[in-house]
């Protein structure tokens, strides 16, 4: 019995090409078109997304980056105003509003505080000093007293504690003559008033 198969021969390739060229044209041509798409649509339309993504990333932190800075002067507009609110309440509720009222504060109010602490009133001088470039003056003034030294103490501590607005400035602390002689307490103080200054 002959055997109906047998080992085939090698195909030449430029037979199998000859054959078969239209498939492979076709092939060809259809491999190309897909290089050109690639090139020309895909990997332009990759780089035009990938740079849309990165403007739009970007966007994105300076819309951040802008909404901080608003936020940022919104408090700064608001502190200001606040601080302009402050000012104003100070200048017209803590601040004396003339000389007048400064002298009446500093020697008034400080003698009714010494009598409460029984410390006792020896002497006092004041002197009005402008301040240049400013629509305050300064009211100085030396007080001086005597007394133990608890009661110079609660005294000076009620200064710093009062709502008027006086600066101690220095104090000074003597000891008396003899034994059983009172302590002698010498207060530099300043208060500020407003005043109305002509235009030149």
């Amino acid at each position: 019995m002959k055997a109906q198969f047998g080992m085939a021969e090698a195909v030449p390739i430029s037979r199998v090409i000859r054959d078969y060229r239209p498939w492979i044209v076709t092939l060809a041509v259809a491999l190309v078109a897909n290089l050109g798409v690639l090139l020309l649509v895909v990997l332009p339309l990759s780089a035009s997304t990938d740079a849309g993504a990165r403007r739009a990333a970007a966007a994105v932190e300076d819309r951040a980056a802008a909404e901080a800075e608003l936020r940022a002067a919104e408090q700064t507009r608001d502190g200001q105003s606040q601080a302009a609110r402050d000012l104003e309440r100070f200048y017209g509720e803590i601040l004396p509003t003339d000389v007048a009222t400064a002298r009446r504060l500093t020697h008034l109010r400080l003698s009714q505080m010494a009598r409460e602490h029984d410390v006792t009133f020896q002497r006092s001088s004041a002197a009005p000093e402008e301040l240049r470039d400013s629509s305050l003056e300064r009211l100085r003034v030396s007080y001086a007293l005597s007394g133990d030294y608890e009661d110079i103490r609660a005294f000076i501590y009620e200064i710093e504690t009062a709502p008027d607005f006086l600066v101690i400035d220095n104090v000074f602390l003597a000891e008396g003559t003899g034994d059983q002689a009172p302590l002698t307490l010498t207060l530099d103080l300043s208060t500020y008033y407003r005043v109305t200054r002509d235009a030149p």
